[in-house]
This record gives C-alpha cells, structure tokens and sequence, in this order.
C-alpha cells in the first residue's frame, strides 16, 4: 500500500505550539513496529565477560532483554505527546557480535525490538524506547570495563497497521525468525 506523508508536523499547531494529535476518529486496527539499535564496545573487555556472564552486575542480556519490555510501556511516561496505549506484545532480542565483525572493532550488542497493539496510532515510538532501554541497560551493566561505548543506530525499520499500511526499510531483516514478519 502506499504510504502517506503528512506535509506538517502533525505535533505543532498552525502556531507553532506543541500539542498531542487527536487519535479520537481513528479506527483501531492491528499494529506493529520493529527497531533496531546496537552497543559498540570501544575495548575488548565487555566482550568476553557477558560471554561467560561474569559482570558484577550479573546477566547482561537477560536484564537488558527485561529492561527494554519496561521501558516500551513507560514510553507515554518518557516522550511527552505519546499516547498511553495498551499493548498486546514486545519481544526484545539481544545477540552478541564478536570482535571485528559487522564494522565492530570489539564486538557489540544487536538489538531489535518488535511491539504489537490494536488500537488507534501506532506503536513505532514504543519499539524505539525499547530499543533504547535495552541500551542503556547494557551500557549501564558494562560501564565499569568499558567507558566509551556507544549507542548507535537506532531506527523503525519496520511499521505495519493504519492508514498509511506497511512500511519496511529497504534492505532491512531480520536477524531474529520469531521477530520477522
């Protein structure tokens, strides 16, 4: 389907102040959003120690994994326009990427984040706050061998459901089967 591009920022007034866009005529249909992000490690020290989970702070994946399903339902909390919506899935899934591999020097964190809701707007900035909780748990687990890592590319690649149907960004997929779509 084609997608629709709004001419304006949806967000501000004819004046120029911000406002939460009505959803109140939008009829509500099955939505989805996948995002995507990554930690960069900047030395080799985080690496093997998620690997053999032996940080202080425990489980690197497993918590960011959590971290990233809570931070996608405080996302209304967070980012002061959205709209508090009731979701019906987040999966958040974590792979390790060695050392030298994928444009890493030592290694880093994939993450991708999918949220589903049936409702009226979509579920895009969710998946984002997701990804981006997921994120900082890792940076915050790892901080203490590694204090220059960097969170990086952090996008939807995928939206589905509403007006505007499918979007899906050219060339993107999936590393996770049970998150393609």
């Amino acid at each position: 389907s084609e997608s629709v591009t709004p001419s304006h920022l949806p967000h501000l007034t004819p004046s120029g102040s911000a406002h939460m866009v009505s959803i109140t005529a939008k009829s509500a249909t099955a939505r989805t959003a996948i995002a995507v992000g990554r930690v960069r490690f900047s030395n080799p020290a985080p690496l093997p120690l998620i690997k053999s989970n032996a940080l202080k702070k425990g489980d690197v994946l497993g918590v960011a994994r959590v971290a990233g399903i809570m931070a996608s339902k405080k996302c209304p909390e967070i980012i002061p326009l959205c709209h508090p919506i009731l979701l019906s899935h987040v999966g958040v899934e974590l792979a390790l990427v060695d050392s030298g591999d994928e444009g890493t020097d030592h290694g880093a964190v994939e993450i991708e984040a999918k949220v589903q809701c049936t409702g009226a707007t979509g579920v895009e900035m969710e998946a984002l706050t997701a990804v981006m909780g997921a994120a900082l748990t890792v940076v915050d687990m790892c901080k203490a061998v590694d204090k220059g890592m960097v969170v990086e590319g952090v996008t939807v690649v995928l939206k589905e459901g509403g007006r505007s149907g499918t979007w899906r960004k050219d060339g993107w997929v999936s590393r996770f089967d049970q998150l393609e779509i």
